[in-house]
This record gives structure tokens, C-alpha cells and sequence, in this order.
């Protein structure tokens, strides 16, 4: 588990963006080890963990697009029933909100990565690792 940097992208909802955004990161070497949209009317909010955030932010302000970075929990956890009640409980229990999640697994993996944004990074880390 750890805290890390999540990259939000303001993107207009029309075909062929998402590939140019991907296509940007792998030519620059960056890997996506988490991925999620989101749908608008006129545009759509892409949040992705990356290999090097400070230089895929300096990617995208290079070529105007609008990014925002958060910090986010990376958890690396059992794929098995309960595994996110466990933490949703002790997280509640500790007064941390959680704002919004994401994550996949294979049906047959022992681990999954979850991707949690919470109202304070820090005291969830503390929190979840007591």
C-alpha cells in the first residue's frame, strides 16, 4: 500500500482520444497501471495512476490539455469476498471518507489493485496499517 499520484484528464468525449492520450504515454514510455473514466455531455474526466506522473503532468500541460493530480491509495490486496468491506469499515471507523474507488482483477488472481480516493491520505494509510 501506498500513497501516490493520480493524474485527472479533462478530455473531449469523441473518438480517437483516448488513443491519442495512450499513444502520448507509451512513446514517452509511461505505463498506466490504473485506469478509469467518466462521461459528460461535452467531455469526459480520465483518472490514471501512471509509472512517472511528474513527467506525464508535464506531458499533457505541454500539449494544454487540462490535469489536476491528486493524492491516491495504490493497494495491492486479496481478491477475495470481504477484502474492501474490511477496509470501507476500518476506514469509516477512522472518520475517512472515501470519495471514490476503482480497480480490476482477474477472476483467478490471488491480488487486485484497488485505487482509493480518500478525504486524508495520510490518516487512511495509518489507519488501514493498524
Amino acid at each position: 500500500m501506498q500513497i501516490t499520484k493520480q493524474l485527472a484528464l479533462f478530455l473531449e468525449n469523441t473518438p480517437g482520444t483516448l488513443a491519442r492520450v495512450c499513444e502520448a504515454l507509451a512513446k514517452a514510455k509511461i505505463n498506466i497501471y490504473a485506469i478509469s473514466t467518466s462521461d459528460t455531455i461535452d467531455h469526459s474526466v480520465v483518472r490514471m495512476v501512471v509509472s512517472d506522473p511528474r513527467k506525464a503532468l508535464q506531458l499533457f500541460e505541454d500539449h494544454g490539455t487540462l490535469v489536476v493530480d491528486d493524492d491516491v491509495l495504490m493497494i495491492e490486496g486479496d481478491n477475495k469476498p470481504g477484502s474492501l468491506a474490511i477496509m470501507a469499515k476500518k476506514l469509516s471507523a477512522g472518520k475517512v471518507n472515501i470519495e471514490y474507488a476503482y480497480c480490476a482483477t482477474p477472476p483467478d488472481a490471488k491480488k487486485g489493485l484497488l485505487i482509493l480516493r480518500v478525504s486524508d491520505a495520510k490518516k487512511a494509510m495509518k489507519v488501514l496499517n493498524s
